[in-house]
Parts: C-alpha cells; structure tokens; sequence
C-alpha cells in the first residue's frame, strides 16, 4: 500500500507521483526508494512514479509525461483524447506535451515534446491533468493535418461534440497569426458556423451548390415530424431535400429503417428527398451540380447551372 502521504496525489493523479510532488509531502529520497524496493511504486520516467508494476493505462501515461516535464500541459491531439474532443485511432501513440518555448527538457520514450509560446495564457491548469484550451488544441490539430478532408473533418467533428463552437475557434484563431493554414481554416470556420457541419456536408456546399451557382440552402434545418429531425440541405422554395450520407460501408438495418423513415416523413410534408454520398459530391461533383439543377428547375428555380471548368 502506498504511502498514506501519497494517496491524496495518487487518487487525483491516476496513480502517478512525481518526486517533487513527494518531497513537498514530506518523504525523503530513501523513502522513495524503500517504496521502489517494495514495488509499491515503479518509476516511469526519471523522476515520476506510478503506484503498480503492470502495464500503464493512456491516462497514466498521459499524468506521467505531465509530471515529467512540469510545468507542461497536455496538447495536440493528447489534448483533444483527454477532454472527450474528436480524436481517432492511432493518436494514442505519442503522449504529446507542451511546454514553455524558452524551456530545453529531455524528452522520454513515448512522449513528444512541444515548445509552445504563451502556454501559461493557454492552459487550463486547473483540469486533471493540465492541458491547452479546446480550441488551442482543435487548431493545431488541423493546421498541420495532411490533407483538406482531415482539416476539415477535424473542425467540424469539434463543433458536432458540442464542447466548442465556430465562433470560439474563429475567435482563438486571431490571436494565431502565425499558425499554418490559416486562411483556410478561417474559410472553413465560416462554412461550419453557416451549418456545413461535416467533411461532407462542406463538400456538397462548395464543390456542387457554390461552385455550379445554385441557388443558397438552409442546412441542419429542424423538422418535427415524430420528434425533432434536421434536414441536411434544404431547398424550401423548390421543396427539395438533399441528405448526405457518409457512411463508407455497409448500413446496420435499424439505420436503414431511420433513414426510410425520414425520406417517408419529408414525401408526407411535400417534399422530395435524394441522397448524396462520397462519390457524387468529390467524385463527379459537376455531374451532381447539373441534375440537382434540374430537380430545382422542376420546382419552380428560374436559375441556370453554370461551371468554368465544364464544358
């Protein structure tokens, strides 16, 4: 059993102690070590304890590269997995950690080190364990994402949790001047905010609709047919409906049922329901552009579809 000195720390902590931490509790260097010999504590990184000998949990890993590098902060997508924000597989690798930009600090197996400018304007260092703002963390997230679909998948997946909005992204992104992409992001900040709340949805928005000159749809407008139902794209004045599906592979029949159920509900109130995917809104966008237009046309849109780069 551990110290009773310790137990405070240790329950907060998921487990962890760093020696700092027990020196100012009143333990000596020989006390640590009499715990180590006993294996009621077994050392982590040079200077951080955890309070078993078995394999580490990603919230003990995440305290101990904490408390390696104290004063730090959890950020990156560390930041994002341990405030319930959109990670994804694979990002538990590396327990990424953010210190002061003036600070030289070894790094230890497993942790990634980032210097960080501001990081005491930045941190909440009152969550457990400390970690940059949602909206510090989300950014730098998506600024070094490799490709667009990441980038913008990892702004709206943060606002779809409901733990942050467009707004606030976009408000912490002004104090950013130097953070890469950031046009961009700002560009995908106002189509988010507009209610594009996905990557596909987004894509529907400016590859089809504003790229062809379609007419502007209401988005994630509120229906209530058996309850509150949100309508991906809706055309009201031409009584189209346009829902987009992203889901890659095979859909589960319970699924299949809500969405039957939605396109009978929208027929019921006078409205036409067709359903996009992946390929009709990246992989022949104009194409889609040209028959959603003619869907439009038939109800009543006086517009034309146009497109500089088709013929």
């Amino acid at each position: 059993m551990a110290h009773p000195a310790l137990v405070p720390l240790l329950s907060l902590q998921s487990g962890v102690v760093s020696r700092r931490q027990a020196m100012q509790v009143g333990l000596m260097p020989h006390d640590l070590r009499r715990l180590e010999r006993r294996r009621e504590l077994a050392r982590v990184h040079p200077g951080v304890y955890v309070d078993h000998t078995g394999p580490l949990t990603w919230e003990q890993r995440a305290w101990a590269g904490v408390l390696h590098a104290a004063p730090a902060a959890l950020c990156d997508v560390s930041a994002l997995r341990v405030g319930g924000g959109p990670f994804r597989p694979g990002d538990d690798t590396l327990i990424h950690v953010a210190v002061d930009r003036h600070r030289r600090i070894a790094t230890p197996p497993g942790v990634r080190i980032h210097r960080v400018a501001h990081l005491e304007a930045i941190t909440s260092w009152h969550r457990s364990p400390p970690r940059l703002r949602l909206e510090h963390a989300v950014l730098e997230v998506a600024a070094r994402c490799s490709s667009d679909h990441d980038l913008v998948a990892t702004l709206a997946d943060a606002v779809q949790s409901r733990r942050t909005t467009a707004a606030r992204l976009s408000a912490t992104l002004d104090g950013l001047p130097a953070l890469p992409r950031r046009r961009f992001i700002r560009a995908v900040l106002g189509d988010v905010a507009a209610g594009a709340c996905s990557t596909l949805e987004r894509g529907y928005l400016t590859r089809v609709e504003r790229a062809h000159g379609l007419p502007q749809a209401g988005r994630q407008v509120r229906a209530s047919a058996r309850g509150p139902i949100y309508r991906d794209v809706l055309y009201a004045h031409q009584a189209l409906v346009v829902e987009l599906d992203g889901r890659l592979f095979h859909d589960t029949a319970l699924a299949r049922h809500h969405d039957l159920e939605r396109d009978l509900d929208a027929r019921v109130a006078g409205l036409t329901t067709v359903r996009l995917g992946w390929g009709q809104v990246f992989g022949t966008p104009c194409r889609t552009a040209a028959r959603i237009a003619m869907l439009l046309r038939a109800g009543g849109w006086d517009g034309t579809a146009v497109c500089p780069d088709c013929r």
